[in-house]
């Protein structure tokens, strides 16, 4: 399945932003039936065989939005985005409302950078399935690509509240601190991620990336203000503070 690293820009260094995720299983409405033999070579991952039999279904039955949305599926898998995008959205205006249905629309038109598209559509996805941890992290993405950071931070933590265990929504919050200058709590993030899951680099290079910055900007303030620092006044504001996952989590359930 394919993956795409998104990069962020914070002041004059990249940090890595989290994976676009895999697609979810593309699923359906209990009432809604598909061809077996082409599910069957869906469910094995035989994505060639798969557009094959959907499409006979489809030749027969024109309408079948399920048949549409597993098509788009199974060309998304082989690379033809535009068609993905296309038999998504036609099962989408047959009636098809499945909340996976509007994540893999959602994260093909992210691929696509198609950020409006994509945004719109994810929040189709959180709606119609806001139990899901992976729409609200999908969202928070195309969110945070847009610049919209409150509204990134806000869908990143409900993702990591339904589901705590994911490194990239860990790594994706560590990335909307930074980007809202609240680096001691994004490196505070990173921190514990590496602690807690070594082998994620992305939060390893953001880590890295963020001290690198972090000591050039002390050695320049350092030489700046060395001749005035008995003039210099320390400001104390909470966002400058480092806190755990678990502290900012439990913030945002108080809000």
């Amino acid at each position: 399945m394919r993956r795409i690293v998104l990069t962020t820009v914070v002041t004059t260094a990249l940090l890595l932003s989290s994976w676009i995720p895999s697609r979810a299983i593309a699923g359906g409405v209990d009432k809604e039936v598909c061809d077996v033999g082409a599910d069957y070579s869906l469910g094995v991952e035989d994505y060639k065989d798969a557009i094959r039999r959907h499409v006979d279904v489809l030749r027969k039955h024109p309408d079948n939005a399920l048949a549409h949305y597993h098509l788009g599926f199974a060309l998304g898998m082989v690379g033809d985005r535009i068609a993905e995008v296309r038999e998504y959205q036609r099962a989408a205006s047959l009636g098809l409302r499945s909340w996976d249905l509007f994540l893999n629309l959602g994260l093909a038109q992210l691929e696509d950078g198609d950020l409006d598209a994509a945004t719109d559509s994810l929040g189709r996805a959180v709606l119609l399935g806001e139990e899901h941890s992976e729409s609200h992290y999908s969202l928070a993405l195309a969110d945070e690509r847009l610049g919209m950071l409150a509204a990134a931070e806000h869908e990143t933590v409900v993702s990591l509240r339904l589901n705590p265990g994911q490194p990239d929504a860990r790594n994706l919050l560590g990335v909307i601190y930074a980007r809202e200058g609240n680096t001691a709590s994004a490196s505070c993030v990173w921190r514990e991620l590496v602690r807690d899951v070594p082998e994620y680099a992305p939060a390893r290079a953001n880590l890295a990336t963020e001290s690198s910055l972090s000591e050039a900007a002390r050695g320049e303030a350092a030489a700046v203000n060395l001749p005035r620092a008995a003039a210099v006044r320390a400001t104390v504001d909470w966002r400058v503070h480092g806190f755990t996952t678990s502290q900012i989590l439990s913030q945002h359930s108080g809000r």
